[in-house]
């Protein structure tokens, strides 16, 4: 049977999830897989709701939306609020560790990615690559070389170093997690 999986990256304008959805698409592309990724965020833009969508799979993908996703990322209250019913049942829940969370009978798997961003690597907007980071090493959805050369790819050229130090940063903090 083959492989579909659905990632749902949430939070607020101006995190970049956006950019992190694209990278992440662009990563199962460079690994033989298609990808579809789709976006929508508030009118305010900065500080409004965010969302990016990608579904990945091994064989066609029939419908391009995300409805259960197996993967829900939310670096916001609002967004962690706002998605965490839909997550399949099989499906985890990636949490900023700034974020209450409730009793959802999902896994939840928090870390501290904005913090990360701003202390280790000293750049708070590098939270999306960071969360990317954490995606991938935790799902294994895509390859780290095939992320790793997305972001080269995508992030604004002179800022791949950086970009590729929060991504790796992510990849440690899941994999202490696990």
């Amino acid at each position: 049977m083959e492989e579909r999986t659905e990632i749902r990256l949430s939070g607020s304008g101006g995190q970049g999830l956006i950019l992190a959805g694209i990278v992440l698409a662009e990563a199962a592309i460079l690994d033989g897989k298609n990808a579809v990724q789709s976006q929508s965020y508030g009118p305010e833009a900065r500080g409004g709701a965010s969302r990016a969508e990608v579904v990945i799979s091994d064989g066609d993908i029939d419908y391009p939306k995300v409805t259960r996703p197996k993967v829900l990322l939310a670096l916001t209250e609002q967004a962690f609020n706002r998605f965490k019913d839909s997550v399949a049942d099989d499906g985890i829940i990636i949490l900023d560790s700034s974020i209450e969370k409730d009793d959802t009978p999902r896994e939840i798997i928090q870390l501290p990615i904005i913090e990360t961003a701003k202390n280790e690597i000293g750049k708070g907007m590098v939270a999306n690559m960071v969360a990317l980071g954490v995606i991938v090493e935790l799902t294994k959805v895509v390859t780290k070389q095939a992320a790793e050369k997305a972001i080269s790819n995508r992030v604004p050229k002179g800022t791949e170093d950086l970009n590729l130090k929060a991504f790796h940063a992510g990849c440690n903090l899941a994999e202490k997690r696990v």
